[in-house]
C-alpha cells in the first residue's frame, strides 16, 4: 500500500519550534496541486535553498521527516516561475514512480487542508495559533484546542466461497469497481458501521466479520479499517442508487477493473484474486 515506502523512512513525530534549514524540503500547494521539481520521468521535492525569498518572518509549519530530512509547509507565495518547477495535480500520487514522494505528497496535503480549514476558532471566531508543544491549534481568545481531524471509515471484502461482492460507485468513471466502504457514525462501533453500510448500499446481511488491516488515506482525512466478511450469494443484491450504481458477485479470473494495490481496497481485491483472501 502507498504508505509502505521501505527502505525510505517516514516519521510524523512533531518537532515543536523547529526552524527550516537550507536543505529541508518545502511543501507548497496551490489548490489541489503540489509544487514539484521535474527530473526526467521522476520528481523531486523542492528545498528551502530553491527559494531565497523564504525568510524567518514567513510562516514555516513543520510537517514530518522523510529520510530524516525535515519537511515544512510554506503557504505564502513562492517564486516558482520557469521550467524548474511544476504544479502537479495531487492525483499524480496514483501513478508516481517514486512511492515515497507519492506518500508524503498526500500526507502533507492532509495537514495543509486541516490547517487551512482551521484558521479561525469554530467556537468564538478568534484567530487560531500553533500550540507550542504539540501538533495542535489553539484559540488565543477562548483557549480551545483543535487537533488534526482523522475520520474512521470501514471497508469490507464480502466473500461467498469463490465469489467476491464488488460495487461501482456513482462517482466512479470508466467501469471501475471496488469494495463497500463508509464512515463510522457518532456512537457507532466499527462492526456496527460495517453491517449498516453494507445493508444500506447493497441490501445484504453479513456475518463472520474479521479484521484485516488499516490504512491512512490522507486525501479524505480518513483512517480506513479493513474487514473481511461473509454473505450468502442467494440474497438479492439491492443497490441504493445514491452512492452505488451497480453491484454484483464476481469470480476469480473475471474481476472487473478495480483499484491498484496502493490502496487497501486494491490490495484486498488482489489477495482475493490470488486465493489469499
Amino acid at each position: 500500500m502507498i504508505q509502505e515506502i521501505f527502505p525510505h523512512r517516514f516519521d510524523n513525530q512533531y518537532r515543536a519550534n523547529k526552524k527550516i534549514g537550507e536543505r529541508d524540503f518545502v511543501f507548497h500547494y496551490g489548490g489541489n496541486s503540489m509544487l514539484l521539481k521535474p527530473s526526467g520521468d521522476e520528481f523531486e521535492i523542492p528545498r528551502k535553498e530553491d527559494f531565497p525569498e523564504i525568510a524567518d518572518q514567513m510562516e514555516q509549519i513543520f510537517l514530518f521527516t522523510l529520510n530524516d530530512v525535515p519537511c515544512f509547509l510554506i503557504e505564502d507565495g513562492l517564486n516558482a516561475d520557469g521550467p524548474r518547477f511544476i504544479y502537479k495535480d495531487i492525483s499524480f500520487f496514483r501513478t508516481a514512480l517514486q512511492q515515497e514522494i507519492a506518500w508524503v505528497s498526500i500526507a502533507g496535503f492532509h495537514l495543509m487542508t486541516w490547517y487551512s480549514q482551521n484558521r479561525f476558532c469554530g467556537k468564538c471566531g478568534g484567530k487560531m495559533q500553533h500550540k507550542p508543544d504539540e501538533r495542535a491549534l489553539m484559540c488565543r481568545d477562548c483557549n480551545i484546542v483543535v487537533y488534526p481531524k482523522i475520520s474512521p471509515a470501514v471497508i469490507v471484502a464480502i466473500v461467498c466461497r469463490d465469489k467476491i461482492l464488488l460495487a461501482r460507485n456513482t462517482m466512479f468513471q470508466g467501469g471501475w469497481y471496488s469494495l463497500i466502504a463508509g464512515y463510522a457514525d457518532v456512537g457507532e462501533s466499527l462492526e456496527g458501521a460495517l453491517v449498516r453500510e453494507v445493508k444500506e448500499e447493497v441490501g445484504l446481511d453479513i456475518w463472520n466479520i474479521r479484521y484485516y488491516k488499516s490504512q491512512p488515506w490522507p486525501l479524505s482525512g480518513s483512517l480506513m479499517i479493513g474487514f473481511i466478511a461473509e454473505a450468502d450469494d442467494r440474497q438479492p443484491v439491492s443497490i441504493d442508487n445514491k452512492e452505488i450504481a451497480e453491484a454484483s458477485w464476481f469470480i476469480r479470473g473475471s474481476l472487473p477493473k478495480h483499484p491498484l494495490n496502493i490502496s487497501i481496497a486494491g490490495e484486498m481485491i488482489e489477495k482475493f484474486e490470488s486465493g489469499e483472501l
